[in-house]
């Protein structure tokens, strides 16, 4: 991924580079969001399962998954007592306009930026 805005301008860049960029994931996060929107919701287990990935390994990218608001869990009640999770990946719609929100906050704390650039940088 570029380093840059200059070399993220000149590289081809796809939505998923664009999401993990403005809301700070990693490869893993996005796949883990992607199989909760393809198969529902799932247990940190059926989900390791499903990514090939270690039971513990799930449950972290679903912790940053849930840090960054794109998923929430759910308690689900066993008949002969005891509970579970199932987590559940919130529809891209939604994270299309926390994305945009992320974006536009960024924008007005760079133009703000902007407006100080000679008085900081000769101060």
């Amino acid at each position: 991924m570029a380093s840059s805005i200059p070399e993220m301008l000149r590289a081809e860049c796809k939505c998923e580079d664009m999401a993990k960029c403005v809301l700070g994931l990693k490869e893993l996060d996005i796949s883990t969001y992607k199989a909760l929107l393809e198969n529902g919701p799932m247990t940190a287990e059926k989900l390791g399962e499903l990514l090939g990935r270690e039971r513990s390994t799930a449950y972290r990218s679903l912790q940053n998954l849930i840090s960054a608001g794109l998923v929430y869990r759910e308690t689900k009640s066993i008949s002969i007592g005891g509970y579970y999770y199932e987590y559940v990946g919130i529809e891209p719609v939604v994270v299309k306009e926390m994305i945009r929100k992320n974006i536009d906050q960024w924008y007005e704390k760079m133009n703000d930026l902007i407006e100080n650039f000679d008085k900081e940088l000769l101060s």
